[in-house]
């Protein structure tokens, strides 16, 4: 059946998605499954007893039969209706189920995935495919259970009727049905192209939205108001030609049946004068089998208009299982341990990096992170800096070499234990949705209040979070639009002091700050790194004066290393950069 129905390339798809979804809702789809055979069985029965309502009232005028009749006629269509809402309600329990699991599942998958998945899909595709396309696996699920069970049985039950009721106008009638497919599949092929267009499409607007939420502030300052109007224009009359395209290709299996089934009828009623007028056949057959005829006629329009819809609704299932099937390009070991406890001294052992092929990040990398102490990353962009700090949280895994911490390659353990071991301030500062409170919580599960407010303390933050209008309770907004940058950034290092962790890695963790606050967050993160393995990234050479060793990185290589006394009195990069960003007048005289 699926041959028929479905392209070679889709068949596979449809019975990936039909084994992983029926199983799970077995139960629902059984009753929603056996409510629709009820239905079909009594649009049948409600065909057949036009035979008998004809012929009693008719021909036999018989009162009690009609009666009888009548009661009959009520009981059908009462049953069908009742099967009618039990199949609807838990056709519908299923289908939701199936959209929650999908989506949960494209999640959980989005969440395993590495930074090059992240840097591959835009967040405005991933949200299209969370919402459109696992809707797209419902509709399929259902126009599967709702065709091949509901239509095709209410069909073959009416042309049962019409066969026993008259056979040979049945062959006629027949003969339409070919001529009717042949028709329809020559549309679907146009279908799926558009389908797959509407999609990138749908895409682009989600996109554009997004662009312009986030960025409202550059739109409103360089005034690019007509420039977002013009290209969300683009892509909406896009989307919009498109739909118009599949509409028309949809509504065309319309006409044809249309055309067709009015040649089948013009026959039916000029054969049907020809039997009941010279053959003797009885008004009722007659009316039996065109009420079959007529009741046929949605059910076997809806499954030749079946294959256009199901094409375009597995455009979004496949798109769907891209997210689903991709490789995680990050993984876990299945035999990964927890990550031994240690000082917390961090190795790059020969270490070999690349974003692309053949653009080699590091060749052969080696570099040492003593435990306990503070390496402060300094250089021009570029060099290197972001990517070691990645590789030590594995975000990225090396092409060759290894990154261990206290002797153990981090490949062999598991996430947990080392994210636990971890505290991390970034330069584009992140925070959810929600409290102050909340977002400083999640440095450690668990903590309380009173460690909540410590680590705020400490982070310089307090103060004005209790000027907020519900403190510590005062929503942030999306992505804390409700807070400053450096408020922000204070927000987020308060959250790495919660966390109490061996190993603190800062990227650019003040840059956001002024001179005062950044004095005062110093001092803190002063306290913070005491005792513990602290890798800071840092512009602003004020930050890292204090470092136990700081490591320059030109183009991913270490070009120099020691503390701030020993490169200031050597003649070589770490000078240079101090003199042009901190000594600008001895720079001159130089």
């Amino acid at each position: 059946m699926l041959e028929k129905f479905l392209s070679k390339a889709n068949r596979g798809l449809l019975t990936r998605l039909l084994t992983e979804n029926f199983r799970g809702q077995a139960g629902w789809y059984g009753i929603a499954i056996a409510a629709m055979l009820v239905v079909a069985a009594m649009t049948a029965a409600s065909a057949w007893i036009m035979r008998d309502i004809v012929n009693e009232t008719i021909v036999s005028k018989d009162i009690d039969r009609v009666f009888a009749i009548s009661l009959v006629v009520a009981l059908i269509f009462a049953i069908k209706g009742a099967a009618t809402y039990v199949q609807t309600i838990f056709l519908s329990k299923a289908g939701n189920n199936i959209i929650a699991r999908t989506q949960r599942k494209i999640f959980q998958q989005i969440l395993k995935q590495g930074i090059a998945f992240h840097s591959k899909y835009s967040s405005s595709e991933l949200l299209m495919r969370m919402t459109t396309n696992a809707q797209s696996v419902r509709q399929v699920l259902d126009l599967i259970v709702t065709s091949f069970v509901r239509d095709l049985f209410s069909l073959l039950g009416l042309i049962a009727v019409m066969v026993i009721q008259q056979p040979i106008l049945s062959i006629v009638t027949a003969i339409i049905g070919p001529l009717a497919i042949f028709g329809v599949r020559k549309i679907t092929r146009r279908v799926r192209k558009i389908m797959e267009q509407e999609m990138v499409s749908m895409n682009l607007i989600i996109h554009n939205v997004q662009e312009a939420a986030t960025g409202i502030r550059v739109v409103k300052a360089f005034g690019l108001e007509n420039y977002l109007n013009t290209e969300m224009d683009r892509h909406v009359s896009d989307v919009e030609s498109r739909a118009n395209g599949v509409a028309r290709l949809e509504a065309a299996s319309s006409p044809i049946m249309e055309t067709l089934s009015g040649f089948a009828i013009a026959g039916v009623v000029a054969l049907s004068g020809v039997w009941v007028l010279q053959e003797g056949a009885t008004p009722g057959e007659l009316m039996s089998f065109i009420t079959a005829l007529l009741l046929a006629y949605e059910p076997a329009k809806r499954l030749a208009r079946m294959r256009v819809a199901l094409e375009s609704g597995m455009v979004g299932v496949r798109m769907m299982y891209e997210i689903v099937d991709h490789p995680i390009d990050l993984s876990e070991k299945e035999d990964a341990v927890a990550l031994p406890k240690g000082g917390g001294e961090i190795r790059f052992n020969d270490v070999t990096f690349s974003y692309k092929p053949g653009q080699k990040i590091f060749d052969k990398l080696n570099l040492t992170f003593p435990a306990g102490k503070t390496t402060a990353l300094v250089g021009p962009s570029g060099g290197g800096k972001s990517s070691i700090i990645n590789m030590i949280m594995r975000l990225y895994d090396p092409e060759s070499g290894s990154v261990t911490i206290d002797g153990t390659d981090i490949k062999d353990v598991t996430f947990q234990s080392l994210r636990e071991r971890m505290s991390f301030v970034g330069q584009d500062t992140f925070l959810f949705s929600g409290t102050v409170r909340a977002n400083i919580g999640f440095g450690r599960e668990g903590a309380s209040d009173d460690e909540i407010v410590a680590a705020a303390k400490a982070a310089n933050a307090h103060d004005f979070i209790m000027r907020m209008s519900d403190g510590y309770d005062s929503e942030v907004g999306v992505n804390g639009t409700n807070l400053s940058g450096g408020q922000r950034q204070r927000i987020a290092i308060a959250r790495a002091m919660l966390r109490n962790s061996e190993i603190l890695v800062l990227d650019e963790a003040t840059s956001a700050l002024d001179s005062e606050s950044e004095a005062a967050i110093r001092d803190a993160l002063a306290v913070l790194s005491k005792g513990r393995t602290t890798i800071m990234i840092a512009h602003r050479l004020s930050t890292v004066s204090t470092a136990d060793n700081i490591v320059v990185m030109e183009a991913g290589n270490v070009v120099e290393q020691g503390p701030q006394a020993d490169l200031l009195g050597r003649d070589g990069p770490y000078r240079r950069l101090y003199e042009l960003q901190l000594l600008p007048a001895a720079g001159e005289v130089a």
